[in-house]
């Protein structure tokens, strides 16, 4: 559990939770760690609040439903149901904000915060709302599927919302536990893909992922030049799963003038800065990928399954969780990285 007091993990034991009428009681399989989560250790720039304090932490899991509420929505579910679940954070589901934008910007008021209103996945047993919860297709193995619903659900909207078509260039910036599943994602839609990194060994993944080409931009300095060249003018799209702002600063320069889109998802804690002539007169177009309901989350889920998709999952023991914590800031971990209960 994440206390703010001391600013670090304690593991605690707590009672095993009693679903509400809306929840599934879920015995976790695997819980993985996201950037996100680490965000709650730097300072609070990006409004990552805490509902409660402690708290504990994780946002994407599977698991195997145990029982259930008695609410029409958690009726739908059974034991014994291998299921996934997505976000912590409590919304109406019903208002257009929570349908089509984010639950933390709830009409009805039912959500002030980003981050924890209840207790995360990085536990045996949690409760989860029966409304962002869905039945794993069954090419998908409860044991390893946990990172799609978070990073899958994020990676896949993060391309498929670039409304690319097949044989176009995509460059996917941060080939690690986002743009592993990204550069899958885009392959799978058909582009052409070109994957940038600062480590070898998240570009070693980008290759076995099936990138056409992968770039260290730390280490080759004509980077860009090559990027060009390649694509003849510049990608069609750049997704930038990192948190840098530099690989934001970077991005423009490799998109294809007048027609290329810069993707937002990853989230620096430093603002971002655009030239406003660029965009103006259309040197290249920006969007963000809402990747945060549980309304997405089935077409990713259901495209993974049909397409194969795999996270490349590290397991860890949950008292293991502060080294994950270590090798994500450190830029040494490969794919994803997630505790396995059992």
């Amino acid at each position: 559990r994440y206390d703010a007091r001391d600013n670090k993990l304690h593991l605690n034991e707590i009672p095993i939770p009693e679903p509400r009428d809306h929840e599934v009681l879920v015995k976790v399989a695997c819980a993985s760690l996201c950037h996100s989560d680490v965000m709650l250790f730097e300072p609070n720039d990006q409004g990552l609040i805490l509902g409660q304090n402690p708290v504990t932490i994780g946002h994407e899991a599977t698991g195997v439903v145990v029982s259930t509420g008695s609410g029409e929505a958690a009726s739908k579910f059974k034991k014994g149901d291998s299921v996934g679940f997505i976000c912590a954070v409590e919304c109406c589901f019903e208002c257009k904000q929570c349908r089509t934008v984010h639950n933390a910007y709830c009409e009805k008021g039912t959500t002030k915060m980003q981050g924890f209103s209840r207790d995360g996945y990085f536990q045996e047993y949690v409760c989860v709302d029966a409304r962002e919860t869905m039945v794993l297709p069954s090419e998908l193995d409860v044991k390893t599927a946990a990172p799609l619903f978070c990073a899958g659900v994020t990676a896949y909207h993060g391309v498929e919302d670039c409304g690319l078509e097949p044989g176009q260039w995509m460059a996917i910036i941060g080939c690690g536990g986002l743009g592993h599943l990204g550069v899958q994602y885009a392959k799978a839609m058909g582009y052409k893909v070109i994957g940038l990194d600062i480590a070898d060994q998240a570009l070693e993944e980008a290759k076995n992922c099936g990138a056409d080409h992968v770039f260290n931009t730390m280490i080759e300095k004509d980077w860009q030049k090559r990027v060009i060249e390649i694509t003849g003018g510049g990608a069609d799209a750049a997704v930038n799963f990192t948190a840098s702002k530099k690989a934001y600063d970077d991005a423009p320069a490799i998109i294809r003038p007048g027609l290329g889109l810069l993707m937002i998802v990853g989230i620096p804690r430093q603002p971002l800065e655009l030239n406003a002539l660029d965009i103006a007169l259309g040197r290249y177009r920006v969007k963000g990928s809402n990747n945060g309901t549980c309304y997405n989350m089935r077409p990713a889920i259901e495209f993974s399954a049909k397409h194969n998709i795999k996270p490349h999952l590290t397991q860890y023991k949950l008292e293991d969780l502060p080294k994950m914590i270590d090798l994500m800031n450190s830029h040494k971990a490969q794919g994803r990285m997630g505790v396995v209960f059992y």
